[in-house]
């Protein structure tokens, strides 16, 4: 039996490396996209050929549509050169970026930066990419806790991952009649070179976070890409339209 094959943006590093390793883990093909880091990229295709599945990645930038149909095309001939198949069986939404301003100093850029990066992106990147999922996929947008909480100097990052909710229960709405699930997956604070490493490389700033957070620590890599494997898998096939916060119990 073929593999089912998952796209996974954003994953040469952090949250999206580990989901593609998760996924990979759970027998999926991979083909995962990045936008400058090739030789990382390359890193995490080697790793996930060692897991004994097939994986390719694919440039894009998702902070502008110019080049969807371009990478759809390239997705297209990627699926019957490399995997002999035809269809995806998972989208993941993954890539993005981290940004802390306050909202008196927010510039127009940055807002438009962060709808572009987080919403817009994602936004027609699935709705291009839809013809190639099989009926019956998962797609998991990635949002964030900071959706639900509020934290200084997030307010254009949060505001976009709560519109990324509650666009994930329209598809959910939408795509139903070819039971295709639709989810969004909210991290809370993890350690990863996001936002420039803060969470990571502050110590201060981990030891106030995992004090607010009911299993006392933050979060790692591997904390949430096994989470993304599992609403891509069957195992979750009667989970829909839902935002699963996985934060440990951070502001509870």
């Amino acid at each position: 039996m073929a593999s089912k094959i998952a796209l996974v943006t954003g994953a040469s590093r952090g949250l999206g490396k580990d989901s593609a390793l998760q996924l990979a883990k759970k027998g999926f093909d991979i083909i995962l996209t990045y936008q400058t880091k090739k030789e990382a990229a390359d890193e995490v295709v080697k790793e996930i050929e060692t897991l004994g599945q097939k994986a390719f990645a694919l440039p894009l930038d998702i902070s502008t549509t110019a080049g969807f149909d371009q990478f759809v095309t390239e997705v297209k001939d990627v699926l019957d050169t490399q995997f002999d198949s035809a269809k995806l069986d998972a989208l993941v939404n993954n890539a993005g970026i981290g940004i802390n301003e306050s909202f008196e100093t927010t510039t127009e850029e940055i807002l438009d930066a962060m709808t572009n990066i987080h919403f817009k992106g994602p936004y027609f990147l699935t709705q291009k990419l839809l013809p190639l999922l099989n009926d019956g996929s998962s797609i998991v947008n990635t949002s964030s806790g900071l959706a639900r909480f509020s934290m200084p100097g997030y307010s254009a990052y949060g505001a976009m991952k709560a519109a990324i909710d509650s666009l994930s229960r329209y598809q959910a709405l939408e795509f139903g009649a070819r039971k295709i699930r639709v989810n969004s997956i909210a991290p809370g604070a993890i350690e990863t070179d996001f936002g420039g490493g803060v969470v990571r490389d502050i110590s201060d700033l981990n030891k106030h976070l995992a004090s607010e957070t009911a299993l006392g620590r933050v979060g790692l890599p591997d904390d949430i890409g096994s989470v993304v494997a599992f609403l891509c898998s069957e195992d979750s096939k009667w989970i829909n339209g839902q935002r699963v916060e996985v934060s440990g119990g951070f502001k509870l």
